[in-house]
């Protein structure tokens, strides 16, 4: 017959031991034993714990999409901007192209004065190509700027949960070892992991 193992972290390890006390020494307390009021506390403190600590790693996940979704949009800023360039690259030619003919046929009232129309136009059309190429380029520099931000925040965000998972990790070797100045460093470290989680939702 095949045996199924369960893979359990120190948060249902933690409360096991504070449902079961520190003297049941099994899967049932022996009767007429008092709940171990310290297991009780530290049990509480790790399932508060847990639940701040997936709310960290869920902001993590989120800003980490967040950061991606900017790079795409700065890649595809990027290409419409070199796409831009060139069309404006293209009008130069096609205004020198005008410039040449005006001076050819300079002596041809007719033929100078539609180059020189044309000389007009693609200075027009320059000009507004150039712009929306540069538009293009500041949007890529917010989007790069945007993805560095969220990348940063995610880091944040990350840092806060590992430092969360230590914190549940001491305490529930604090219940095992039963060694109280274990839990004044989970509680440290937990301090820590808010820390740095309020600092990343402040967005520093």
């Amino acid at each position: 017959m095949s045996e199924e193992f369960e893979v359990r972290g120190p948060h249902e390890e933690a409360l096991e031991h504070a449902g079961h006390g520190a003297h049941g020494g099994g899967h049932h307390a022996a009767p007429g034993v008092a709940p171990d009021p310290f297991a009780g506390r530290v049990a509480v403190m790790t399932a508060i714990l847990a639940t701040i600590g997936a709310v960290f790693s869920y902001q993590g996940g989120s800003t980490e999409g967040l950061a991606l979704f900017y790079k795409n949009e700065a890649a595809i800023r990027k290409t419409e901007a070199a796409n831009q360039w060139n069309y404006y690259q293209a009008k130069g030619e096609k205004q020198n192209l005008a410039e040449l003919g005006a001076a050819l046929a300079a002596s041809d009232a007719k033929a100078s004065a539609k180059f020189t129309a044309d000389l007009a136009k693609y200075a027009q059309q320059k000009t507004a190509i150039r712009e929306h190429a540069e538009a293009l380029e500041k949007g890529v520099r917010e989007a790069d700027e945007a993805s560095e931000h969220q990348l940063h925040l995610h880091h944040r965000w990350a840092q806060a949960t590992t430092l969360t998972q230590v914190a549940i990790s001491l305490a529930a070797i604090t219940l095992l070892t039963r060694r109280r100045w274990l839990l004044a460093g989970a509680f440290g470290v937990a301090v820590a992991g808010v820390a740095v989680g309020g600092a990343a939702l402040l967005g520093l």
